[in-house]
């Protein structure tokens, strides 16, 4: 699975528009626009999103899935919950 927020981020490591992400993956900009709108996990056919995912693993993102570990070499960004303050 991949949520519409590590579509955008994936994006801007590349510095990647929408229309490119959608030419590379062989999808439509409308396809990109709504995954991307999406609230959490994308929805839409398998086909799809394996599309995606793998255009941007193949421009040179790696794609982290929940509590599991990173398995390339290379700078990125992982999101995390964020640390409770004592107030």
């Amino acid at each position: 699975m991949i949520t519409s927020s590590q579509i955008k981020a994936a994006r801007a490591l590349l510095d990647m528009d929408r229309k490119t992400l959608a030419g590379l993956a062989g999808v439509s900009l409308p396809t990109i626009q709504r995954m991307e709108s999406a609230d959490g996990v994308v929805g839409g056919s398998v086909d799809t999103l394996v599309k995606i995912v793998t255009a941007l693993e193949n421009a040179g993102v790696e794609l982290i899935g929940e509590g599991q570990p990173s398995q390339g070499q290379g700078r990125g960004v992982r999101l995390r919950a964020p640390k409770e303050t004592g107030r």
